[in-house]
């Protein structure tokens, strides 16, 4: 796996390379603003960019917008976001181009070692890691209105875990269920949520997106 990191911060950015050197992860090049990140995915097409949220000149979102620039000039490039901390817009604006090969995790993260490489494989294999503390702000801000208001509360659990990038497989270790049983609860989510079968859009991704949008 070949990776691109931009991060203001020597101290992290060096870090991050020799945490994913140790987990056999090639990073090919590193910047400290966003603008810098635009010239290194063009020139290298990593598997993998990891992009600091708040980056110089003004430290306010200089690094989601050049993620959301990357993903609009090479799309499909797994971008994985790091925020000091929650920020549910940013969660939504970098998923809202597509879920696919997307992550938002908090940097306290990183010092889960295995975590966080676990999370930085699923990215760049296509997945969708959100961090949990997110899911969590989004999940204690039910409101009038909600979409998800007819969805029970196991069913809510499910579709909570799925926006951390969870496959069917993971979700019923998590919740000590059957697959049969995960796989019922996201039909039901599905149903709920007026999401029918077709060709054009991955209900999955779709499903995550209402979710995250809920809040």
């Amino acid at each position: 796996m070949r990776v691109v990191i931009a991060e203001d911060s020597v101290l992290l950015r060096e870090g991050l390379v020799r945490l994913l050197a140790d987990a056999d992860i090639e990073t090919v090049a590193t910047v400290g603003d966003g603008p810098g990140l635009l010239g290194i995915v063009e020139k290298h097409a990593p598997d993998l960019a990891i992009v600091d949220v708040r980056m110089p000149p003004s430290f306010t979102d200089e690094g989601l917008r050049a993620a959301l620039a990357v993903r609009e000039s090479r799309p499909g490039t797994p971008i994985l976001v790091l925020s000091q901390y929650v920020e549910e817009r940013y969660a939504t604006d970098l998923i809202g181009g597509g879920a696919e090969g997307v992550g938002y995790l908090l940097k306290e993260r990183v010092s889960d070692v295995e975590e966080f490489i676990d999370a930085v494989r699923r990215i760049a294999g296509g997945g969708t890691v959100i961090d949990p503390e997110v899911i969590g702000q989004l999940l204690g801000r039910r409101r009038a209105g909600d979409p998800l208001a007819a969805l029970t509360p196991r069913e809510r659990e499910v579709l909570g875990l799925m926006a951390e990038g969870r496959s069917n497989a993971a979700i019923a270790r998590d919740l000590v269920v059957s697959d049969g049983a995960v796989e019922k609860h996201i039909s039901n989510i599905f149903a709920k949520l007026t999401l029918p079968p077709t060709s054009d859009d991955h209900r999955r991704v779709m499903a995550v997106l209402t979710y995250l949008r809920a809040g």
